[in-house]
């Protein structure tokens, strides 16, 4: 148990009066106004910089001549480094705490980002994106983690949905934004505007990690804005929610040879398979029905992330409400493959693309939070740490195979739709998956 953790669970004095609905509900407000917003940021630069290579590709794979597997392999090789970093990051999380933990963690992702300024060949582009990956790895789930420090598994899904909402906030901003910044910088002082943006959309990576050192807590019982009754009051939550786990070994092991790890795992696969299909193919898939300029391409591609954002978290206040995870998971999976499946269908036809592209984002997008309401039921302490490493671990490993999918099914077909029609299945198995998952699992 980490040395803020233990902190955590000793005695806090308090009055001797329960605190009412009203006063619950104020503390968690309180709460979640002071880290959820602050997480959401970091989340929206992360995903900025891991995806922004999509945008980059509409410059980069001409300037470079990268075929369309040079550039699917690159995007993907980030995952393996990803993979491979994990769950020793997040162990690492747990016991340093999260604050030194995250910021270290953004900063040398958003130095590396900088360095792609640079990248000549193909092998420098993999090395880069592989290094990028083991950099970043940890984020995500020692922030899934972290959450579990504040919030039941019951107040979870809606926490989880506004936290993920970084990703369509991302593309909402972050595509006319890289749009804006290839065409308005290129060729400025000699570099191209792939470039120009890979340096400029560092920078926000490197200035939030220096300041979260200065703004985030370890946990409860070192958050100085929170009285001693609102500490009890939510220490005493979490413990009724959850039991707490003390032998790390024990616990690890534990995870490994529990069914329910790979089961999660196999799900959270299959819904990152459609979700980095869309995000990092996005940009070519608008251009490919026949907008022109990186700026136009950018304003539409911000659309179905419009749609994503409303989608994910109406769905996760309603699971939050009803404490039901089974069909909020299904239906939206489902939608996402009829999206994709229609979009591919009518790729020369902008206005088809657009709205049946919207309707994919909002049901892929809206899988993964409500995904982790999931593993973060039956997991606590130092297995949650773990487990929750493992499962994200795994399931991002298809952010390597799906860009690298599609790009080399793009090479051997010169088209986009068998690729969109391979994540349309995979979001299919999902559902599947998630409809053989146990009802006492799922509805808690």
């Amino acid at each position: 148990m980490s040395s803020y953790q233990a902190a955590a669970s000793r005695p806090i004095a308090a009055s001797a009066a329960q605190p009412g609905a009203a006063e619950v509900e104020r503390t968690y407000k309180k709460v979640f106004w002071r880290i959820v917003p602050f997480l959401m940021l970091c989340y929206v630069v992360a995903y900025l910089d891991r995806v922004n290579v999509g945008f980059a590709k509409l410059q980069m794979s001409q300037d470079l001549a990268f075929s369309e597997t040079v550039f699917g392999l690159g995007a993907g090789v980030f995952f393996i480094g990803y993979f491979l970093f994990e769950l020793p990051s997040n162990i690492l999380m747990h016991r340093i705490g999260a604050k030194i933990w995250i910021a270290r963690i953004m900063i040398t992702w958003g130095l590396l980002s900088a360095l792609f300024v640079f990248v000549k060949t193909p092998m420098q582009f993999y090395l880069l994106r592989f290094l990028l990956g083991l950099a970043e790895a940890g984020f995500y789930p020692g922030v899934i983690l972290y959450l579990t420090y504040w919030f039941p598994s019951h107040r979870r899904a809606k926490i989880i949905a506004v936290f993920m909402s970084a990703i369509p906030v991302s593309g909402i901003f972050g595509n006319p934004l890289s749009g804006w910044i290839m065409q308005a910088f290129h060729n400025s002082s000699g570099f191209a505007g792939w470039q120009w943006m890979f340096l400029i959309e560092a920078i926000p990576a490197v200035a939030i990690g220096i300041a979260t050192i200065l703004y985030l807590d370890n946990g409860i019982a070192s958050a100085k804005w929170l009285s001693e009754r609102e500490k009890r009051l939510l220490t005493d939550e979490i413990a009724a929610a959850q039991p707490q786990e003390t032998n790390l070994k024990h616990s690890l092991g534990a995870v490994f040879r529990d069914p329910r790890t790979w089961w999660m795992s196999l799900i959270y696969f299959a819904f990152v398979t459609g979700q980095y299909g869309l995000t990092f193919w996005m940009p070519t898939l608008v251009k490919s029905t026949g907008v022109s300029g990186a700026l136009n391409i950018g304003l539409l591609s911000a659309i179905p992330f419009l749609c994503a954002i409303v989608v994910m978290n109406v769905m996760g206040h309603s699971a939050d409400k009803r404490r039901e995870r089974r069909w909020h998971l299904i239906v939206p999976a489902l939608f996402g493959a009829v999206g994709f499946t229609v979009a591919a269908s009518f790729a020369d036809n902008t206005v088809v693309s657009i709205a049946f592209l919207s309707l994919a984002a909002a049901g892929v997008l809206t899988c993964a939070p409500l995904f982790w309401s999931l593993p973060t039921a039956f997991m606590s302490g130092a297995s949650a740490a773990a487990g929750i490493a493992i499962i994200n671990s795994i399931g991002n490993l298809a952010g390597f195979a799906s860009p690298y999918m599609i790009g080399y099914l793009k090479d051997l077909t010169h088209s986009t739709q068998t690729g969109m029609y391979v994540l349309a299945g995979m979001l299919v198995i999902g559902a599947a998956a998630t409809w053989l998952t146990p009802a006492k699992l799922v509805n808690r």
